[in-house]
């Protein structure tokens, strides 16, 4: 049968017996879907649970792939059923009078819609664990009577008790003090507490199990394969059977947005789950967006077939030149826009050195594309010790300072973008989704491919529902971070679940809370990760309106980002940032990976939720979070000394004389171990013919395959929480601001803790270019800006804890923040070197030029394009 539904998001429910899967309207015809009896594993070794073992078999003739049995616990949990009273019910009143009648108000509002606040206890939170909590009415209606109390007149309201319940009655007209009424109650509503069980990892296919990960079973390799087959992504769920169902018998289910007719299977019955796949359903057609006509020339060089890139309404759009059409002629196009403007502008990119994020005008999905250089510009790159290559050269026309009239016609560098160059060639993350042996933990792998062939979808569909799409995002990306984050968290409101879906209550012990939250998050489904959470320490009579979670978030983020624990290890070039332990397994080798997806997944659900984390990581992997390219920049920025060695390859004349092979040394734990770089590495010598190949394999590994188990998981964790189409308004920068929060930082200790080089020497703080950069930060920049230019110069927004004056550096020992002073005419804009916490800053000639060009660094700097 095919791959899953369309949708990305959407989910299954694993553990809950009863299904609460919201309806659509019974007009629509029910899609058939073949089911085969599947179980899954409980808990891990330590948390023993009873289990059934089960035949796999299929029916119909729509047969899903054949499923191996596994096993499950049959309940799927601990359930605890517990009732709930209300203040407030509809009921149908009457009198013993027929003709006299009784009514009472509607009951109050669900709980606020806001994640992990204004809860109550409900109990049912015996022991630690995640639990699933429904409310139900079930049974038949309940009828009381009540008498009309003394001084109560027709139509005014009275209290009364109806069983354990308290209600208000509107006294009928007809009805006096006195007189007996009759009224009708619904079905006392009951509280249901599902305990989930930890769900395993499963080791994508060809890849060794270990790690918490265990090996993926036939049935699901072929699920998988098939889907791959049809070029899709595989999905599968999980269906409870109903009561009274049994074998043969057809049931409906709703899941991901969509109603399926099931067939039981011959093994299976009622209350026992099924694994389906379902058919691939059309999704609901997208309203057709406001256009607008642009129109443009063909610049110089480009030939039929050939991309170039422009901007169009403040978006950088990849055009591709249409058949026998030639230079110089004009070609017209149209791209969706949320908000028309009287005039617009197109410009083509002047400055061509980065890599810049297009929109693809053909299906409006964004691509990275690198544009060709001038030769000028390719003569005023740096040299290895930040200087310009053409020395003679001292003016510069001002990027920024153009009109259109000056705009510069570029051409995507196509034939550029394939061939390797240390300098500019750039890798992306490409992130497969695979079914795993259970319904609730997806599995997938994760790849290096050249930028260029990187596509991110600019459309977001939900339950067959279009959220947001290409001219939603192009509305909000130039907009300010807080502008951007009310954007997605509006996103993230709509992705919640119905609080009539149930929430999950999350409860552990302060003494085990490390343990306790694995367990917990990792019983959850994708679903459950978008549902309403309530968190709870056991024994503390706190209630979670939102302190709780806080501090939860926090104390769990903290334990696992802390070096002692083994998972993490601090940054080579900046001690404030953390990066992941390629040895992560020897301090947890039989779990290390469960840590990671349970971080993943607790970063994607903090930023779902506004909460922040208690850890800094290296900029690297907000990259790959986002998808960013990673060049040898971020290998840099990381290990300058590895970065050097590499680069000083390339400008050998005979590089064999260095008698180097395809393989790298790690060291862990006092032991050494060769590793290839390629198959047949150690036998493989480095030469100038092989050279690229050689540098290309070192990033590769530095930046994926070192810690590729560990970083496949954080992601894969990550996303099943947060769809990828809204982070595309981020850059690096703002994803950290938004995790870890924006810093509090004490300027007289910032200042007081800065040394000056360069041009600012002598004079140091009294230079009136110094001068105008402190009056600049301390009084017309924010909490935001701030913290941007620390991150510009330092790397990260975070601040040691001792203050500015034990700021570190590559090295390990102290570099305090530097203000170098430049010439102007050598350079435009301040240029930061992380490594040395330095800031390379112009002797500009006015206060509002120096707050013009240091805005426009500290913005650009994170999102990975040259200024135009």
């Amino acid at each position: 049968m095919g791959g899953g539904n369309s949708s990305s998001n959407s989910n299954n429910n694993n553990n809950n017996n009863n299904n609460t899967n919201r309806q659509l309207p019974p007009a629509q015809p029910p899609l058939r879907s073949s089911a085969s009896r599947l179980t899954y594993p409980g808990n891990r070794a330590t948390l023993a649970a009873t289990t059934t073992t089960t035949t796999t078999t299929t029916s119909s003739s729509d047969v899903a792939p054949t499923m191996m049995p596994t096993t499950f616990p049959r309940t799927g949990g601990v359930s605890d059923t517990t009732s709930a009273t209300s203040s407030a019910v509809t009921i149908q009143g009457s009198a013993v009078d027929p003709a006299t009648t009784a009514r009472v108000p509607p009951p109050p509002p669900p709980p606020p819609s806001s994640s992990s606040s204004s809860a109550s206890n409900e109990g049912g939170a015996t022991r630690p664990g995640a639990y699933q909590v429904t409310r139900t009415a079930v049974g038949p209606a309940q009828v009381y009577r009540v008498t009309v109390p003394v001084g109560v007149r027709p139509g005014a309201e009275f209290t009364v008790h109806a069983g354990l319940r308290r209600v208000r009655v509107r006294c009928p007209p007809t009805s006096s003090p006195g007189q007996s009424l009759q009224i009708t109650l619904p079905p006392e509503p009951v509280t249901h507490h599902l305990l989930l069980k930890m769900a395993p990892l499963t080791a994508a296919e060809g890849t060794p199990e270990g790690g918490g990960a265990v090996t993926m079973t036939p049935d699901v390799q072929a699920v998988n394969r098939q889907a791959k087959l049809s070029g899709g992504t595989a999905q599968t769920f999980l269906v409870t059977i109903p009561p009274n169902v049994h074998p043969g018998q057809q049931f409906t289910v709703n899941v991901g947005g969509q109603r399926f007719a099931v067939t039981c299977p011959p093994t299976a019955g009622p209350n026992q789950k099924v694994r389906i796949v379902p058919p691939v359903v059309r999704e609901e057609p997208e309203a057709a967006p406001t256009t607008q006509v642009f129109e443009v020339a063909v610049p110089d060089g480009v030939q039929p077939g050939q991309p170039f890139a422009l901007m169009a309404n403040d978006q950088r759009v990849l055009v591709t030149c249409p058949p026998n059409v030639v230079p110089g002629q004009k070609i017209r196009f149209q791209l969706p826009v949320s908000h028309l403007v009287g005039k617009i502008e197109l410009a083509y990119e002047s400055e061509t050195s980065g890599w810049r994020r297009t929109v693809r005008v053909n299906d409006l999905k964004f691509q990275w594309v690198r544009l060709e250089k001038k030769k000028e510009e390719e003569e005023e790159e740096e040299d290895e010790d930040g200087n310009k290559g053409n020395s003679n050269k001292t003016t510069h026309e001002d990027p920024l300072a153009g009109t259109t009239e000056r705009t510069v016609q570029s051409k995507v560098d196509v034939e550029g973008m394939k061939q390797f160059d240390f300098r500019r060639s750039a890798y992306v993350r490409k992130v497969c989704y695979l079914e795993g042996n259970d319904a609730r933990m997806r599995t997938g792998t994760i790849e290096l491919i050249p930028a260029h062939e990187a596509v991110v979808d600019s459309r977001l569909v939900y339950h067959n529902r279009t959220l947001l799409s290409y001219s939603d995002i192009a509305s909000v990306q130039g907009k300010s971070l807080q502008e951007k984050t009310e954007w997605f968290h509006n996103i993230c409101g709509q992705l919640t679940a119905a609080w009539e879906d149930g929430h999950i209550k999350i409860a552990v012990r302060r003494s085990m809370l490390l343990q306790d939250s694995v367990d917990a998050v990792m019983s959850l489904g994708r679903d459950d990760l978008r549902k309403r959470w309530r968190i709870e320490f056991l024994g503390e009579p706190g209630i979670d309106a939102g302190g709780v979670a806080r501090e939860w978030f926090e104390l769990v983020t903290e334990q696992i980002f802390d070096p002692a624990f083994g998972l993490w290890i601090p940054s080579a070039n900046n001690q404030a940032c953390v990066n992941i332990n390629p040895s992560s397994g020897l301090s947890c080798p039989e779990d290390h990976l469960i840590y990671f997806r349970f971080l993943g997944r607790v970063i994607g659900r903090a930023l779902f939720d506004r909460q922040l984390i208690k850890g800094h990581m290296v900029q690297s992997i907000y990259k790959h979070i986002l998808g960013w390219p990673i060049t040898f920049e971020d290998i840099k920025a990381q290990d300058e000394e590895y970065y050097h060695s590499l680069q000083k390859l390339t400008k050998m004349e005979d590089v064999s004389i260095m008698y180097l092979d395809f393989t790298v040394t790690e060291e862990s734990m006092g032991a050494r171990r060769e590793i290839e770089l390629t198959e047949g590495g150690a036998l493989t010598e480095v030469t100038n013919a092989n050279l690229e190949l050689y540098l290309e394999s070192n990033l590769r590994y530095r930046m994926l395959e070192r810690t590729r188990p560990q970083l496949q998981e954080l992601l894969l964790g990550f996303f099943d929480v947060i769809p990828e189409p809204p982070l595309t308004i981020f850059d690096a920068n703002e994803l950290e601001l938004t995790l870890c929060g924006l810093p509090t930082i004490d300027m007289e200790d910032w200042q007081a803790n800065t040394k000056y080089s360069g041009l600012y020497e002598m004079a140091g703080r009294s230079h009136e270019t110094v001068q105008w950069f402190w009056e600049v930060v301390v009084e017309e920049f924010d909490q935001e800006q701030r913290a941007r230019l620390l991150q510009f110069v330092t790397g990260t927004s975070g601040v040691p804890s001792r203050g500015f004056s034990v700021l570190q550096g590559i090295d390990g020992n102290i570099k305090k923040f530097t203000i170098h002073g430049v010439d102007r005419k050598a350079y435009f804009y301040p240029r930061a070197h992380t490594c040395f916490n330095r800031i390379d800053l112009p002797n500009y000639s006015s206060k509002e030029e120096l707050l013009e060009k240091l805005k426009a660094a500290i913005s650009l700097s994170g999102i990975g394009f040259d200024i135009e």
